[in-house]
């Protein structure tokens, strides 16, 4: 199970990567592993101002639909829109590639509270 030292992650099984006041989210290997092979990323919150634990968009995967909740209070400036075409690339590649929105965050300190690579690990049973 692949879980980056460098990243924050969620209960919900998102992970979050701060650059200055900006967070890139996606979802984690073992989430992407638990849904099976994606089909869909929806994210028709572009723009909009959100706080941390609101549903930003979702993801379908052959068997089910799962949503996906903002880790952090802010507004949503991007979405990987390469998903549209290749949703599963969220399953091939998690935490690069299948990155899945961009968010300028309203207070930065939000993300140190977020979950560190080992209290996710044990949070999954990894």
């Amino acid at each position: 199970m692949n879980i980056p030292a460098e990243l924050k992650y969620t209960k919900d099984h998102e992970w979050v990567k701060l650059e200055g006041d900006v967070v890139t989210i996606g979802i984690t290997d073992f989430a992407q592993s638990e849904l099976g092979d994606i089909v869909y990323v929806e994210v028709e919150t572009v723009d909009d101002t959100l706080d941390a634990d609101e549903i930003f968009g979702s993801v379908e995967a052959v068997k089910t639909v799962s949503d996906l909740f903002l880790p952090v209070a802010g507004e949503i400036i991007a979405f990987n829109e390469a998903l549209e075409d290749a949703p599963e690339t969220v399953n091939s590649d998690p935490y690069g590639a299948g990155w899945m929105i961009k968010v300028k965050c309203s207070n930065v300190s939000d993300v140190d509270g977020l979950m560190s690579a080992d209290e996710y690990k044990e949070l999954i049973g990894a």
